[in-house]
């Protein structure tokens, strides 16, 4: 599911391309001058429902929508080197020139991949629902979503695999990758996002 079957308010819109339109400037920005080391910005605290506490970060993807998809081209930059660092710097390369720059052509659902039996994981997926906090350079969104995990024939969970094996070569196909799909409509922003 790439994103609720709901039409969006125009607020909830607002926000959802605000969002989106933020999370490409920082990922790329992290791709270019912080040779894509994950940052504050892609990294969120993690509230589960009916909690008040973070029970930690996650890193997050952000994955083409099935339309633009790109899994064909990293599935090839894997398999066409086996050294890490050249697949890295082609990665690098790839994802710092134009791959961030269209936030319409990616899906809103986000994705985080865990170790084979992470009680982390586990523990998130248990809840269905939580709350995704990100917050760099003095913006901060609060994404309330329903989580699911996805299964290996998911376009999202293909992906997100591909593109984490450029940076982790030692990332295998039993690793769980989990959907977090944002409820527009129970998500804010701060400062809020004009509409």
């Amino acid at each position: 599911m790439i994103s609720s079957l709901l039409p969006l308010s125009k607020d909830e819109t607002a926000l959802r391309n605000g969002f989106m339109r933020w999370q490409c400037r920082i990922r790329q920005m992290m791709m270019r001058d912080e040779m894509g080391r994950p940052n504050d910005g892609i990294t969120p605290a993690v509230t589960l429902d009916g909690e008040n506490e973070p029970m930690g970060h996650i890193i997050t993807v952000m994955n083409k929508a099935p339309a633009y998809s790109i899994t064909a081209e990293m599935q090839h930059m894997v398999r066409k080197t086996n050294d890490p660092a050249q697949r890295r710097d082609n990665a690098l390369r790839f994802f710092s020139e134009s791959y961030y720059q269209g936030a319409d052509q990616f899906s809103d659902t986000l994705t985080s991949t865990f170790p084979p039996g992470s009680p982390g994981a586990k523990t998130i997926r248990a809840a269905e629902r939580c709350t995704l906090t990100f917050e760099a350079y003095r913006q901060r969104f609060d994404i309330k979503c329903r989580v699911w995990s996805l299964a290996e024939r998911n376009p999202l969970f293909q992906s997100t695999f591909w593109h984490n094996h450029l940076f982790n070569p030692a990332l295998t196909e039993e690793a769980v990758i989990l959907g977090f799909e944002p409820d527009w409509g129970r998500s804010t922003a701060e400062p809020a996002i004009n509409t």
